[in-house]
C-alpha cells in the first residue's frame, strides 16, 4: 500500500475521480484491479473519450476498481509494457493479466466491462430473486443450469472464460432456473436475451458426444448469442459479428455529429427494427440485425457511393452482398420478409464476392475512400504526407534524366573538340 502511495504521478482533481498514472504504474500494476485509459495529449478521439472516462472513475469510485490514465508521450515504458500502438487504448488490469477493451466507448458499456472482467467467469446465482435483477440490469446473459461437473459444465466454463469481455455467465440450480424459464432438458444451457431465452441445442446423448465437437458447437453458439437483437454496428465491433457467418442485415442511416438522426432516415430505423423484433423467432438463426450510423462503413461493404437511408445485407462467409431492388424509403415490412426470404433462398442477386477481380477491385475502392476522408479531415496534412515523397520522388528522377543529358552533352562537345583537330 505504501508503494501504491508512492506513484509519481497520482493527483485527484475536485472536478475528475481520474488517477494520472506514471512509469510508476508497473510497480503497482499487481496491487488490485485498475481500469487505464491510454491516451496521446494530441489525439482527437482520446478528448472525446475525456467526460466519458471522467464519468466511468466517478461511477466505480466507491469500489475497488481504480480508474486510471497514462499520458503515452511522456511515459514511453509504460505503453510499450503494455503494446500500445493506438489511442486511445483501454486496458482492464487485473493482476498479471491484461484485457483490451474493444467495444463501444460509452459510459454503459464501459462499466458493463469492468463489471464482468472483475469478477469469475462464471458467477453462481443462489436465491431466486437473483434471476429477476438479472433480468432487468442486463439485457443478454447466459446461464447454465444443474450441477456443476460433467462434460456440459467444462465446455461452458472454458467458453465463459473465453467469452468473459464480451458477456455475463451465470450458473444455477434446477430449481431456480424452472422458476422464471421453461427448463426441459438437465443439465442444460440458454441464453436470456431481450425478454426471450434459446437453448443451447445439446442432444441427450451428450455423454457420447465428442468433447472437441462439443467445444467448437458451444463456442461457436455463445459467439453468435452474445449480441443484442437489433444493435449499433461499428467499426469496432463489425469484425466480431461476421464471426458469426449469419447474414449481416444492416438497416444504414446517417449520424450527425450530436448523434441525431434526420426524421426519415430515424422513421425507416424504427421501421426495419419493429419489423426484427416482431419476426426475430423466424430469422433467429439465419440473421443478425443491426443498424449503422456511418454509411461509410456500409459503402466499403457495397464498394460503392450508397444512399441514405439503405438496406444492405452481407453474407459474412463469403463477403457477398444483396441490395433491395425496391427505394428504401418505400420499404415496408412485407417487402422486406420477401427480400429476406429470397436471400434465404437464395434466389436473391448477388454482389461483390472473394474472386481476384473483386478483391483488387476492392483495395483500390479502400484506398481511394481512405485517401479522400484523409483530405476532407486535413487537407494540408494529406498534401504534407503524399507531397513530399512525390516531390523527392520527381527531384531524383529529374536528377537521373539531368545527369544523362549532361553526359550526353559533355559526349557531344568531346567529339566536335576531336573532330577538329584531326582537321
Amino acid at each position: 500500500m505504501y508503494t501504491l502511495c508512492k506513484l509519481l504521478i497520482a493527483l485527484f482533481s475536485h472536478s475528475s475521480r481520474v488517477l494520472e498514472l506514471s512509469d510508476r504504474f508497473l510497480d503497482v500494476r499487481n496491487e488490485g484491479q485498475w481500469f487505464v485509459m491510454f491516451y496521446a495529449p494530441w489525439c482527437a478521439h482520446c478528448k472525446k473519450l475525456e467526460p466519458v472516462w471522467a464519468l466511468v472513475a466517478q461511477a466505480l469510485y466507491n469500489t475497488n476498481i481504480r480508474v486510471g490514465r497514462v499520458d503515452c508521450t511522456r511515459f514511453t515504458a509504460v505503453a510499450q509494457h503494455f503494446k500500445v500502438n493506438a489511442y486511445p487504448t483501454i486496458i482492464f488490469v487485473k493482476g498479471p493479466y491484461d484485457y483490451v477493451y474493444n467495444g463501444e466507448r460509452s459510459k454503459e458499456e464501459l462499466i458493463h466491462f469492468v463489471n464482468r472482467m472483475s469478477g469469475p467467469p462464471v458467477q453462481l446465482v443462489t436465491r431466486a430473486d437473483s434471476i429477476d435483477i438479472l433480468k432487468s440490469n442486463n439485457p443478454i446473459f447466459f446461464t447454465y443450469v444443474g450441477k456443476q461437473s460433467g462434460l456440459l459444465w467444462d465446455v461452458f466454463y472454458s467458453a465463459a472464460e473465453s467469452y468473459q469481455a464480451h458477456g455475463y455467465f451465470y450458473a444455477t440450480s434446477v430449481e431456480i432456473a424452472k422458476r422464471h424459464f421453461d427448463v426441459d432438458t438437465v443439465p442444460s444451457a440458454l441464453v436470456y436475451k431481450e425478454r426471450s431465452h434459446y437453448y443451447f441445442p445439446y442432444s441427450d446423448n451428450f455423454e457420447r458426444i465428442e468433447p472437441a465437437h462439443l467445444n467448437e458447437t458451444l463456442f461457436r453458439w455463445v459467439n453468435e448469442e452474445r449480441f443484442a437483437t437489433f444493435p449499433k454496428v461499428t467499426r469496432s465491433n463489425i469484425h466480431h459479428l461476421v464471426q458469426t457467418k449469419k447474414y449481416l442485415v444492416l438497416a444504414v442511416v446517417e449520424e450527425n455529429k450530436l448523434s441525431e438522426i434526420a426524421a426519415h432516415e430515424q422513421e425507416f430505423r424504427d421501421m426495419v427494427e419493429i419489423f426484427v423484433h416482431k419476426n426475430k423467432h423466424k430469422y433467429h438463426w439465419r440473421f443478425q440485425f443491426g443498424w449503422v450510423g456511418t454509411p461509410e462503413l456500409a459503402r466499403s461493404i457495397a464498394m460503392d457511393s450508397l444512399p441514405t437511408p439503405h438496406l444492405l445485407v452481407l453474407n459474412a462467409s463469403t463477403n457477398e452482398h444483396h441490395i433491395p431492388e425496391d427505394d428504401p424509403l418505400q420499404l415496408t415490412p412485407e417487402a422486406i420478409e420477401i427480400f429476406l426470404d429470397s436471400i434465404h433462398n437464395q434466389t436473391a442477386q448477388t454482389f461483390g464476392g472473394n474472386s481476384l477481380p473483386v478483391r483488387i477491385y476492392r483495395a483500390w475502392f479502400e484506398a481511394k475512400t481512405s485517401l479522400y476522408e484523409m483530405w476532407i479531415g486535413n487537407p494540408v496534412l494529406t498534401t504534407v504526407l503524399f507531397g513530399l515523397p512525390l516531390g523527392f520522388l520527381s527531384l531524383i528522377m529529374y536528377s537521373i534524366c539531368c545527369a544523362d543529358i549532361l553526359d550526353a552533352e559533355e559526349e557531344d562537345e568531346g567529339a566536335d573538340q576531336r573532330h577538329e583537330k584531326k582537321e
